[in-house]
């Protein structure tokens, strides 16, 4: 099964000549060490920047440039930084083509929680639910269970949700699955060496799978 950098490693191949992208918090970070040779993509982040890079190398960071989840990034010629005011501007009025999102859970439905646990703290949902009613296209980078090895892609999401039927494909550790205009979750690709079985196992919403599913392809 994939690490959280293989997991961005296959999602960078989603990415298309001129797309603009918006990286949420978490492993979709992690796509912009992983651009395509010869795929001009630009790089949103909701706090106010356009035009992000890959992640520095240790000792070149510069504390004045994070991106929404307070990381340090690099930016490439061209960039641009601004207000939040127009940062969600552009997200409202649906310029970026591709956004890729951390989930906690996805229901079988393309319904998303990613924003709260009940009894713990946090300040409130951020962008998310922006991102959501407004995205084109929303792929959610995710692990295919939690720590207790119980499945987070569901029949129903059981946490608050963020978004209704607006998620359309989701990456794992262990597959690429599209979620169906229908409802249940249509399994493209399996991560190497693994089984058929093993995710179905793992997927505790409706899978649907052909006889013959192939492996991802995650050299460049």
């Amino acid at each position: 099964m994939l690490d959280k950098n293989g997991i961005a490693r296959r999602i960078a191949k989603e990415l298309q000549d001129g797309y603009y992208v918006n990286l949420g918090i978490g492993i979709p970070t992690l796509v912009a060490n992983y651009i395509p040779k010869g795929i001009n993509v630009v790089l949103q982040s909701e706090n106010g920047l356009l035009g992000m890079g890959p992640f520095p190398f240790a000792g070149e960071e510069d504390a004045d440039l994070i991106n929404a989840g307070k990381q340090t990034i690099t930016t490439l010629p061209g960039s641009a930084v601004f207000d939040s005011a127009l940062s969600f501007g552009m997200i409202r009025s649906q310029k970026i083509d591709l956004t890729i999102l951390g989930a906690m859970e996805v229901s079988e439905n393309g319904d998303i929680a990613n924003w709260k646990i009940p009894g713990k703290m946090v300040k409130g949902m951020g962008g998310a639910m922006d991102l959501v009613a407004s995205a084109k296209n929303i792929i959610v980078a995710m692990q295919h269970v939690n720590k207790a090895g119980e499945s987070k892609l569901l029949k129903e999401c059981t946490l608050p949700l963020t978004g209704v039927r607006c998620i359309k494909k989701v990456v794992t550790e262990l597959a690429v699955l599209d979620i169906l205009p229908s409802g249940g979750f249509k399994l493209l690709e399996r991560a190497p060496g693994v089984g058929l079985d093993y995710i179905r196992d793992a997927t505790a919403g409706k899978l649907f799978a052909d006889a013959d599913v192939p492996e991802m392809q995650l050299n460049d």
